[in-house]
């Protein structure tokens, strides 16, 4: 079968959702396609050219079918979709917060959070709050990433590593140094990571919704 970007794009990306970025390279993707290497350059420059490639790609993904006219719920649902295209490629997490991407569902996405602060204040505004809501979502998701991938390397789950720490926590506490710790890990509610995800992406949207000269429509 001859071969093309998008079939160099897809066996990329099912190499690095087994084996993450590292498990990438343009040997092994023309292996997995039964093609020398060499016939790989006449479609992908350099790794970095495919990580881009593989990126804009899952970016279709997070992209909706429709954009809401809300402007939070456009970003409520590009976020918490941008969450679950990051838990299928987790991968995607180490690529999340550099330099815009600027292939065509890359900028399909960029656009949809712009056009939906579009009017809402001036440009300058709009642009600070795009970036302030992407900012949370890097975070966010390469915080819930690290944990997941901590799992994997552990072998213990959330709950079986608080057990295995719960002793030497306790005794630190015990210590009195660390009174606010000690209120948090004793009267705090322990969420799932979709609510803690869902939660801080409202209290940001507060915070952007305060920035904004018009009111949002009803």
């Amino acid at each position: 079968m001859p071969l093309d970007r998008e079939r160099i794009v897809a066996a990329a990306i099912a190499l690095a959702d087994e084996g993450g970025l590292e498990a990438v390279s343009l040997r092994k993707v023309a292996a997995r396609l039964n093609a020398g290497p060499m016939r790989l350059y006449g479609y992908i420059s350099t790794k970095q050219e495919l990580f881009d490639l593989m990126v804009d790609e899952v970016h279709a993904e997070i992209l909706p079918a429709e954009q809401p006219g809300d402007w939070r719920e456009a970003l409520r649902i590009l976020a918490h979709r941008t969450r679950q295209a990051a838990l299928r490629h987790v991968w995607l997490a180490d690529l999340l917060g550099g330099r815009p991407t600027l292939g065509p569902n890359g900028m399909a996405v960029t656009e949809a959070k712009l056009a939906a602060l579009d009017g809402f204040a001036d440009i300058d505004t709009v642009l600070r709050a795009a970036e302030t809501v992407s900012s949370y979502l890097t975070g966010a998701i390469r915080r819930e990433i690290a944990n997941l991938r901590a799992e994997r390397v552990t072998g213990l789950s959330k709950r079986e590593w608080q057990r295995a720490s719960g002793p030497h926590l306790t005794k630190m506490l015990a210590t009195g140094r660390f009174p606010a710790l000690t209120k948090a890990v004793h009267d705090g509610a322990d969420v799932d990571a979709e609510t803690s995800f869902a939660t801080g992406l409202d209290w940001v949207l507060d915070a952007v919704a305060a920035k904004l000269t018009r009111p949002p429509a009803v």
